[in-house]
């Protein structure tokens, strides 16, 4: 699991509703105090390979303003 830093200004379940819809990409968010400020990102297994991770990258680069 990789943790990820919302970016301030950034709303955090709009962008995972975006990489959902549009790049069937899921992220989850934090919980308790973290919640609207971390992104949960699984990178284990499938999600390892190099072209996945790229995918999830550029998703991001697209979906954030």
């Amino acid at each position: 699991l990789t943790t990820v830093r919302v970016p301030d200004g950034v709303d955090a379940k709009a962008v995972a509703g975006r990489l959902l819809r549009e790049y069937n990409i899921e992220i989850a968010g934090g919980f308790g105090p973290l919640a609207g400020q971390i992104w949960r990102v699984g990178l284990m297994g499938f999600n390892s390979r190099p072209e996945n991770v790229m995918l999830l990258l550029a998703a991001l680069k697209e979906v954030l303003p």
